[in-house]
């Protein structure tokens, strides 16, 4: 009697069937041909995958159960990293982030495949999807050393802990990331509300950014801004309460100005703040190529 092991699924029978059949696609090229049944059980679909003949491969008799078990434990593999992942990622945030509505969990889940997938580009030669086919692999080949049955869900579920938390972790930074952008989202907004109200109290502002955020205020002349001008600012403000960034906005939006042309010696450091201030006075803000305001050490 050839070897024979049955697959079971409940979910994506049909992405099961297909990437069965290219394996032993594979396989047969090798000289060991494998027979696929399809046989549905109530929820479960299971394929039976039965050795047929191996007379003409270039193995030990011995070996064909063992390539045999060594190739569907990687189609397998392979679909538990892929298909089930993203059925498992959508459990996870419709399950544990139910309170959020349903175009929320879209995003959640979107940001979680690029965590787990460490990008929006997923490599599969990157190291950490090795590592996780690897430990895959690893607990199927066992598995299928001492049973020939296999349910692709309960195997997942008692034999993958690790790798459902993995998933658990990715879903969680996230929400963190959709909380902190929504957050900004919102600071944008209030602050695009501030300065549409506002009357423009100058009509050009020459920001000057140095490292660890200290900035410095120029006017229209290239003159630093004078003390009077900010007083009122500041003295409304409590310096340990708040950071640079803050100090910053505050003034700006206090000023109102007509324009803004954001100078800085650490272009990239910058980067995020002057995206900021283009949302928040949109239209207003440019960008200096290079001049002696972008070169002036901070004193």
């Amino acid at each position: 009697m050839f070897p024979f092991i049955a697959v079971g699924a409940i979910n994506n029978a049909d992405l099961v069937k297909e990437r069965l059949k290219r394996e032993f696609k594979i396989l047969e090229g090798e000289g060991i041909k494998v027979k696929l049944e399809e046989s549905p059980t109530g929820k479960l679909t299971f394929f039976f995958c039965r050795l047929t003949d191996f007379a003409g491969c270039p193995y030990n008799q011995e070996d064909v159960p063992v390539i045999f078990r060594q190739y569907l434990a990687s189609a397998l593999s392979d679909l538990i990293l892929g298909t089930w992942k993203r059925l498992l990622l959508r459990q996870i945030v419709r399950e544990n982030y139910y309170y959020f509505e349903p175009e929320e969990q879209e995003i959640i889940y979107d940001l979680a495949r690029q965590h787990i997938n460490k990008g929006k580009n997923h490599d599969p030669d990157s190291l950490d999807h090795l590592r996780r086919k690897s430990k895959i692999l690893k607990s199927l080949l066992d598995f299928l050393r001492h049973h020939n049955q296999i349910v692709i869900e309960g195997f997942i579920r008692f034999r993958l802990k690790e790798y459902i938390r993995d998933l658990e972790e990715a879903v969680e930074k996230a929400v963190d990331d959709y909380l902190l952008e929504k957050e900004y989202r919102e600071f944008i907004s209030l602050l695009q509300y501030f300065v549409e109200i506002q009357t423009p109290r100058v009509d050009l502002v020459h920001i000057v950014l140095y490292s660890g955020g200290v900035f410095k205020l120029y006017n229209e002349q290239k003159q630093l801004m004078k003390s009077d001008t900010l007083e009122n600012i500041f003295g409304n403000l409590v310096p340990c309460e708040i950071n640079y960034e803050d100090l910053l906005f505050s003034v700006l939006v206090s000023l109102a100005p007509r324009q803004v042309i954001f100078h800085a010696k650490e272009r990239q450091e910058a980067s995020l703040l002057l995206k900021t201030m283009k949302s928040v006075f949109h239209g207003r803000v440019q960008e200096c190529s290079g001049c002696a305001l972008c070169r002036e050490e901070s004193g």
